[in-house]
């Protein structure tokens, strides 16, 4: 592990042995997610356990957690390292969203109540505005912004395959660096989708979500490549 990579981890802070393992996950995620700790740090369990102040057996529990998301990846002798995501499988991501959202949509858009579903999905769109200019506070508002629209077409089962790429999403965001993340999180790109499920057009909600998927992907991996050259 290099020099950067201990520096990382003992900069994360202290965490009292009697928090929960919420509070450890949450910790780990927000510098996953702020890039303090950059893809393909290698996770050292001693090292992390001393640097967050808590046992090996619950610091376990919080990167098994970061791993199911998808934000951790393991190594043929187990090790863990931050996920560093591809250029295809920002593609795969985004596309699979599209399918997973553009369902949702749909399935609200035929509901009588469909201006109740416009109500909650504009309360979420009101937390991403209020979020502006904070990276890692933007970022969960417009997660949870998707995820409120899968979650109200009350499909369990869209709901959780949804949930299984969300990490995925934070990941791929993540490594595209804060400025194109600010952009592909605009209130203004999200806001149409609340429009199109009140009205009822299905249609043009998919084929709105379609453009607003490829465009956010197709932003990150230029990003990536920038970087790639850069470096």
């Amino acid at each position: 592990m290099s020099g950067g990579g201990r520096s990382a981890l003992a900069a994360l802070g202290s965490i009292a042995s009697q928090t929960r393992r919420e509070l450890i996950h949450a910790r780990l995620r927000e510098a996953i997610s702020s890039g303090d700790l950059a893809p393909g740090t290698h996770l050292a369990e001693v090292e992390l356990s001393d640097a967050l102040g808590v046992s090996r057996g619950t610091l376990r529990e919080a990167l098994r957690q970061l791993q199911q998301e998808g934000l951790l990846t393991s190594d043929s002798r187990g090790r863990l390292s931050v996920r560093v995501v591809t250029e295809r499988e920002v593609e795969e991501i985004f596309a699979v969203r599209h399918a997973l959202e553009s369902l949702a949509l749909e399935s609200l858009c035929t509901r009588q109540d469909r201006g109740v579903a416009a109500g909650h999905l504009r309360q979420a769109l009101e937390v991403l505005r209020g979020s502006e200019g904070d990276v890692l506070a933007q970022l969960d508002a417009d997660l949870a912004f998707h995820e409120r629209l899968c979650a109200l077409s009350e499909n369990r089962t869209l709901l959780h395959s949804w949930r299984s790429v969300s990490g995925l999403t934070r990941a791929a965001i993540t490594a595209a660096g804060p400025q194109t993340a600010l952009h592909n999180m605009a209130y203004e790109r999200h806001a149409p989708i609340v429009g199109f499920v009140e009205a009822g057009d299905a249609a043009g909600g998919r084929d709105f979500l379609r453009t607003h998927m490829g465009e956010a992907a197709a932003r990150i991996e230029r990003r990536m490549r920038e970087r790639a050259v850069a470096g």
